[in-house]
């Protein structure tokens, strides 16, 4: 392949904008050279394609290929992959699915090693992977750092299997990710200490700052639930080399929205240094991880794409190892986005069938098994632990609030917005865990999902045991999905046969599946942005302050059962 390009060139290194001719042949940059303003032949700004510097592609509910497919409509052109999501599921099978899957496709998936399978102690997930699991995918090329270190009191603590997993990526000299949300002073320093380069869990400027102080590099995310672009984005313009951009976890509907290409332009409005946004977006992932991505050197690989302008982004044009990954389409098709530039785009990458792989024991429930007698839960002076669930955030609050009886029961109160919670164990045969949680503002109905961090069992929220319990059987029929259940005992179901967690079909379908059950959840009475996204990340230990495990309520301050 050879071809070039005459075109204004953004130079993010050097801070500049110039036209220039490059020349691309055998899918490598072998020449850049500077040309007159007249001599441009190409409209736009060429540039560095974006990275995603942390996102779990499981959250899409689609698998890797469908995931690029759509990425590319937005100038990304590869990203830093935990796929701990899968590996909760289905172990070691399930990393090298996801790596064996992305390699169909023409895009630069780069996937870690998970370093937290199980997440927690207390928990049920379907698979763990101890520290010579961790070596033996360190050793391979595939795997190009250890992903998200979640157990920071192992870290403290100096826990003898967490210290050799981090010790196995410093002999492979690949870096290693950080997971440490509220954790600041000595005890961040002492984290940081033990080898651990990012964090991707900040929401506080304070807890940023902090972080940086020590060495650590801040990865700013703003992904379907958890949000924190406005509390740190300031940060790229104060600590240009330190900072990187992610979505962590981004569903179906958001990820055909946009992308990194988002956040770019949202910092360009607020003010920011567009030569440092860039850097944020394009070069400091591809540094820090040591990625075989191009970024606009001679000898790169033809990594590139051409946007509009470098005030809104939008692509026009992704390049992938020289190959042109979107077309312009003179109609609508069912890979074109919305229009966000004059013409319509088509992604060229192609679907390919994938072979899903799961892990599935799960009997249908009833509302026996839901029921709450007064007598089996903890209360004081009345009152019992409810999660208060925060839209945009991962951390919930720990509230203690009247319980509503009835027939001796605790049940949902859908005037207060206290809603029954329950997480049922997808792995093997176990009595159904069971709480409460505000700000879900179900009236009506219910809604479940196999998506549930990070062990992945089945969470449910609901204003009836009855809605509750369809919505739980409709994805147990399926092996795994999220479904709504209305006021009319309507149920919709997205199936996601790929461990629970993911589905095969076309992504742009996927997108439009999504977007109508999330949009029946929210007619049930929610305001949350993403009840789905929400409702997943209530099982999630590893962020305070309360959450349900499939084995009980845990207060994640003291890390304990409450």
């Amino acid at each position: 392949m050879e071809f070039n390009l005459a075109i204004q060139l953004v130079d993010i290194d050097q801070r500049s904008i110039c036209p220039a001719k490059i020349f691309i042949q055998n899918n490598r940059i072998v020449a850049i050279e500077p040309i007159d303003e007249s001599a441009i032949q190409t409209a736009g700004f060429l540039m560095p394609g974006f990275v995603d510097s942390h996102v779990h592609i499981e959250s899409s509910m689609l698998i890797p290929s469908e995931f690029a497919r759509i990425a590319v409509m937005h100038g990304t052109v590869g990203t830093v992959s935990d796929p701990h999501e899968i590996a909760n599921v289905c172990g070691l099978e399930g990393v090298q699915f996801m790596i064996n899957n992305g390699k169909e496709v023409p895009f630069k998936f780069n996937f870690g090693a998970p370093s937290c399978v199980p997440a927690t102690i207390f928990e049920t997930a379907g698979a763990s992977l101890d520290s010579k699991d961790i070596e033996a995918l360190l050793a391979s090329d595939d795997i190009k750092y250890l992903s998200e270190m979640m157990n920071f009191p192992g870290v403290l603590h100096n826990d003898p299997e967490v210290m050799k997993k981090i010790a196995a990526a410093h002999r492979a000299g690949k870096p290693v990710d950080g997971h440490a949300p509220g954790l600041t002073g000595a005890s961040a320093k002492q984290y940081i200490e033990a080898g651990i380069s990012t964090d991707h869990e900040c929401f506080t400027l304070e807890e940023a700052v902090d972080k940086l102080s020590y060495g650590m590099k801040i990865i700013i995310r703003e992904g379907s639930a958890a949000k924190n672009f406005e509390a740190l984005a300031e940060l790229i313009d104060d600590h240009p080399n330190m900072i990187m951009l992610c979505s962590d976890d981004k569903h179906p509907d958001s990820l055909v929205e946009g992308h990194i290409n988002q956040l770019c332009a949202r910092a360009v409005a607020k003010g920011l240094d567009v030569f440092n946004v860039l850097k944020a977006a394009c070069i400091n992932p591809v540094k820090h991880y040591n990625l075989n991505i191009g970024t606009l050197r001679v000898g790169d690989p033809a990594d590139f794409i051409i946007v509009e302008d470098l005030t809104h982004f939008k692509v026009l044009q992704t390049y992938i190892d020289g190959q042109a990954l979107l077309q312009a389409t003179a109609g609508a098709s069912a890979t074109a986005l919305p229009a966000n530039t004059a013409t319509p785009r088509q992604s060229l990458i192609q679907s390919v069938p994938a072979t899903p792989i799961n892990q599935f024991t799960c009997a249908p429930v009833n509302e026996i098994d839901l029921s709450m007698p007064v007598s089996s839960y903890p209360n004081s002076d009345g009152l019992i632990p409810v999660i208060e669930a925060l839209d945009g955030q991962l951390i919930t609050n720990k509230l203690y609030l009247p319980a509503t009886i009835v027939d001796d029961c605790l049940v949902s109160n859908t005037a207060d917005d206290i809603l029954k919670m329950v997480v049922v164990n997808r792995y093997h045969m176990a009595p159904v865990a069971k709480s409460f949680i505000k700000n879900f503002g179900f009236r009506t109905g219910a809604i479940a999902s196999t998506v549930a961090h990070d062990s992945h069992n089945i969470v449910a929220v609901g204003a009836t045991d009855e809605a509750i319990a369809a919505a739980i059987n409709a994805v147990i029929a399926a092996e795994g999905g999220i479904s709504c259940v209305d006021s009319h005992n309507q149920t919709l179901v997205l199936p996601l046969p790929v461990a629970g967690l993911m589905s095969t079909e076309d992504g742009f379908e996927v997108a439009k599946k999504y977007t109508a059950i999330d949009a029946m959840a929210k007619s049930l009475g929610s305001s949350l942005s993403a009840p789905f996204m929400t409702l997943s990340f209530m099982a999630l230990l590893v962020i305070p302050h309360l959450k349900l495990s499939d084995k009980g309520l845990f207060d994640g301050d003291q890390f304990a059962f409450l």
